[in-house]
């Protein structure tokens, strides 16, 4: 049997419909392999009823254009051009009449073309909404391998075109966030007890990860560093994540901002941020809501605290001590003994589990003493004070950060930013480090980290109906 599919075309203004064979179908005996349309049939059919549908549209547009808005005088037709529209259902050529202007408008253009000024762009935006959507979950060539295969395109989709269409949509994103403050807090302590009841606490993770640098001359070097975070409510509502280039980006606090107050975020409720320590993490969220709270994670303790006491079983056991022989024997050589440091190190763990920084800083310092102290240093004594005296420096760098870990552990409280690992290994690994060859430029990471959260916390396709209002992902069905 043959199906016909036809496109029947009413103008609505009272003058007959015409119609148009857009493909025909033959099919046997209904088996598994002829059931219902193949994928280069579905291709082809909705490629023809857009066909149709645009050149309606066009047709229509230039009537409407065809006479003076002022005077109501008709147009003189100056000569035709082609232009190109592409779309996700393929590449349009439509007719585009050019039109003389009025003798009413002095002033203006001898000429101008309808078509030319309702479609500015040449590239619809259901098409860069799926762009944008592919390259930030894949690699660009994966992304334009998809949507070739996917979507009746027209042609063969050029990876170089599509990474330049993708990062004007990201820089378009960068433009429309607001300019950089150091600080945010712009209210009293008397308006907040007027703001309405805030939620609970928002809980933010934020920490850093490493990505290719496109002028690294080995896998060893040439590193740049990106930022991460995730930001989740203590009731309910999705958690939201953001990401940028250390050395890039200028308005990060901005960025940090904008995200909580898309939570909801007001200035009398709680912000609880936890970091992993690091001078440029630590300063990000300072001063963007009156009632912070800033923690020390308690991953990153228990995990330097991990490294040090596995490196006291490398530590040599000290010499068996030598019989009196005479009175003027040397005195014996001062050496540590791994077992008593290992001890020490798990009362430093335990004190700074429920937040007594006096005592674990009490503990670390005189660790450090008694390394200092003894007489035959080996490579691994020296190798493992210098650790502890980088432990010891940060434990006294965070000080304040360092909290009552065991009782909010005990509450049910956050106590770790295990949510930003996760967030690093989602927005920056998967996507540019593991299994991803390619290098980067800071420019090119951050764009694309701009375009990845968005898709990532579902607003992109609220920022394609805000640019165009026709544009709405989630239509009511075609009746």
């Amino acid at each position: 049997m043959d199906i016909t599919v036809r496109v029947v075309i009413d103008p609505g203004d009272g003058s007959p419909a015409t119609s148009h064979d857009v493909a025909t179908l033959t099919r046997g005996d209904l088996t598994v392999a002829t059931a219902g349309l193949r994928l280069a049939e579905a291709h082809q059919i909705v490629s023809g009823v857009q066909q149709h549908l645009v050149t309606a549209q066009a047709t229509a547009a230039v009537e409407d254009a065809g006479q003076c808005e002022t005077c109501g005088r008709p147009l003189a037709h100056k000569d035709g051009r082609t232009i190109v529209l592409r779309s996700l259902f393929g590449r349009l050529r439509i007719p585009s009449p050019r039109l003389k202007t009025c003798r009413c408008h002095p002033g203006a253009r001898r000429t101008f073309s309808p078509l030319t000024r309702l479609l500015s762009g040449r590239t619809t935006p259901e098409l860069a909404y799926w762009e944008a959507k592919y390259t930030a979950l894949t690699s660009y060539g994966a992304a334009a391998d998809l949507l070739t295969e996917t979507f009746p395109l027209g042609r063969p989709l050029e990876t170089t075109a599509l990474r330049r269409r993708t990062m004007r949509t990201a820089k378009r994103l960068e433009a429309e966030l607001g300019d950089e403050h150091g600080s945010f807090i712009d209210t009293c302590p008397a308006e907040w007890a007027e703001m309405s009841r805030p939620g609970l606490p928002l809980v933010v993770g934020l920490d850093g990860g490493y990505v290719h640098s496109k002028a690294q001359t080995s896998r060893r070097d040439g590193w740049f560093e990106v930022i991460a975070g995730r930001s989740i409510p203590t009731g309910d509502g999705p958690a939201k994540c953001f990401a940028y280039t250390q050395t890039y980006d200028t308005k990060p606090r901005r960025r940090l901002y904008e995200l909580l107050k898309s939570q909801g975020m007001q200035d009398n409720q709680t912000v609880e941020f936890f970091t992993d320590g690091g001078e440029d993490v630590r300063d990000l969220p300072r001063l963007l809501n009156p009632q912070a709270r800033h923690y020390l994670d308690w991953f990153h303790i228990t995990m330097r605290i991990t490294v040090l006491r596995n490196m006291t079983r490398s530590l040599p056991e000290p010499p068996a001590p030598e019989p009196e022989s005479s009175e003027d024997a040397d005195e014996p050589a001062w050496c540590v003994k791994p077992d008593s440091v290992d001890a020490e190190l798990e009362r430093v763990k335990w004190f700074l589990w429920h937040g007594n920084t006096h005592q674990a800083l009490n503990v670390l310092d005189l660790l450090v003493g008694d390394f200092d102290c003894v007489t035959e240093p080996t490579d691994r004594h020296t190798a493992f004070a210098t650790k502890l005296a980088e432990f010891t420096g940060y434990i006294r760098a965070n000080t304040v950060f360092i909290c009552n870990y065991g009782e909010r552990y005990r509450c049910g409280e956050a106590i770790s930013s295990s949510i930003a690992e996760s967030a690093v290994n989602q927005i920056i690994s998967a996507r540019m480090v593991k299994k991803q060859q390619m290098r980067w430029t800071p420019q090119g990471a951050h764009l694309l980290l701009q375009l990845r959260t968005r898709v990532l916390n579902d607003d992109l396709a609220d920022d394609f109906n805000r640019w165009y209002p026709g544009f709405n992902q989630l239509a009511a069905p075609v009746p």
